[in-house]
């Protein structure tokens, strides 16, 4: 054996994977600055340098950014139309000229403002809420919905799976394609992983249209597995929309793994339809090789219908905007509190600005209410979200660990007026990685729901105190100390 050839091959390997790490070091520094916190950077610099190879790969994976300019090449100059719509309400904010009847939007007017950046976030009035936190009942509602269907049915979601559930639903969708309706159905290849679109062969024989979101070129290879579109809206025929925690699947209506399982879900009517409209149009035509959406007045009706005093915004952020729109609305909900605030999320690792709001707001007599789940569905995420909320208990945080399987809800509420309910949990990858999209809401009637839901929830679940807290095995400890340590990429 030549072990002087192999020595030198090994050389070249090696000379190469460091030019490979310094080229990307400074890609990550200079040419991705603005699109990464430095809490990012660091962490893809450590993994980087400490596992050459391998993090290479990671990066490829896992650490390209999304281009702004590729996900909104296919808009058409039709859309901007709702520019015109936004632009008067940040006049009408800014001249103090609400002419709003809803108490809510006035006294919160500052995060309305804050919001009114971007284009499907316009605030609606006249709104209905329906609450959902059981999906056995969501999904009854759901097909009930889709079956009276008369025009169209627009889907996107994170999880679709063909199981029974999604079955169910796609019978649904066949039979109202048989009848002429259009149906769009757009789903996220990762988050759909067992799905193909070979398997939707007979619904797009009658008509139907279903896309993956951010595809894989290559089988069982996604490069852009780090940038999801976790989105869960529906419209129907411009008159009734869903937006929510739910995704479609059997482990939704408690049937898998995790048990039972806790969500938040809403039916909207009104308004607000047009907003969750205009997000699905965008969404759909953010990839090129779709057949483009073209503006027209059928997918923005007049509202016919039950009407509510609901105000609402459509907030909804991703990787290729600098704009975080959902983090910054959570935040400065958090900082507006003055009696009460109340969060749900499966994955509770924001960055520290966001635990130190928290804490400012539980040092100034605001009462904090947290509910994360009792047991991982992802490891690593588990354990960062257990050390980050375990954080706050000296601040005297309420710590609820939610024992009746597994809780997946994302809302945050304060002082019973104003919440928000969506996809979006409170960690880096729902604020800096993945397509979300929440609802906003000035409502006192839903603030209450919610509050009661939430105070029902605490009856299936656990007070973490200091004391027990402290008490943790050195085994816990390691397995915190390492998800902290790589939470900035999880």
């Amino acid at each position: 054996m030549n072990f002087g050839f192999l020595g030198t091959i090994l050389t070249i390997l090696l000379v190469v994977g460091f030019i490979t790490n310094v080229v990307l070091a400074f890609v990550i520094i200079f040419l991705e600055r603005d699109r990464r916190t430095a809490s990012s950077t660091w962490a893809w610099l450590f993994v980087l340098f400490v596992l050459p190879v391998i993090g290479f790969i990671l990066y490829l994976f896992l650490g390209r950014t999304v281009s702004k300019k590729k996900m909104e090449k296919n808009n058409g100059d039709e859309l901007h139309a709702f520019e015109d719509l936004l632009q008067d309400q940040i006049d009408s904010f800014d001249k103090h000229n609400y002419g709003y009847i809803n108490d809510q939007v006035i006294k919160h007017r500052d995060l309305i403002r804050m919001l009114l950046m971007k284009q499907d976030a316009f605030l609606t009035e006249n709104n209905k809420i329906d609450l959902f936190t059981d999906g056995h009942k969501l999904y009854e509602k759901v097909l009930e919905d889709i079956y009276n269907a008369q025009d169209y049915i627009h889907l996107e979601y994170y999880t679709f799976e063909l199981d029974g559930l999604g079955k169910r639903i796609l019978d649904a969708l066949e039979t109202k394609l048989k009848e002429g309706l259009e149906v769009k159905l757009l789903y996220d290849d990762v988050g759909s992983k067992k799905v193909r679109l070979s398997k939707f062969k007979h619904f797009r024989a009658l008509g139907g249209e279903v896309e993956a979101f951010f595809p894989s070129k290559v089988p069982l290879i996604n490069f852009r597995m780090n940038n999801r579109n976790h989105r869960k809206i529906i419209i129907i025929d411009g008159q009734i929309g869903y937006i929510g925690g739910f995704n479609v699947g059997d482990d939704y209506l408690g049937l898998g793994k995790l048990g039972y399982w806790r969500d938040t879900h809403t039916r909207v009517q009104g308004e607000v339809i047009d907003a969750l409209q205009l997000r699905f149009i965008l969404d759909w035509n953010s990839q090129s090789h779709r057949p483009q959406f073209k503006f027209d007045q059928k997918y923005f009706p007049k509202k016919i219908g039950d009407k509510g005093n609901a105000a609402i915004q459509i907030a909804s952020s991703g990787p290729a905007f600098d704009l975080h729109q959902i983090e910054y609305g959570y935040t400065k909900m958090i900082m507006s509190a003055k009696k009460s605030i109340y969060l749900q999320s499966p994955y509770f690792i924001p960055d520290q600005s966001y635990i130190n709001a928290l804490k400012m707001a539980a040092n100034s007599g605001v009462e904090v209410n947290l509910m994360i789940p009792c047991k991982p569905d992802h490891p690593f995420v588990y354990w960062a979200t257990f050390s980050n909320a375990a954080d706050l208990l000296d601040s005297g945080v309420n710590i609820y660990t939610y024992q009746n399987g597994f809780i997946h809800s994302k809302i945050l509420m304060i002082d019973d007026e104003i919440s928000s309910i969506g996809s979006a949990n409170m960690d880096f990858r729902s604020f800096e990685l993945n397509f979300e999209v929440n609802a906003f809401i000035y409502d006192e009637d839903i603030a209450k729901q919610l509050r009661q839901a939430f105070e029902k929830d605490i009856e299936q679940s656990k007070l973490l105190t200091k004391k027990v807290y402290d008490k943790r095995p050195l085994s816990i400890k390691f397995k915190e100390g390492l998800a902290k340590l790589i939470s900035p990429i999880l």
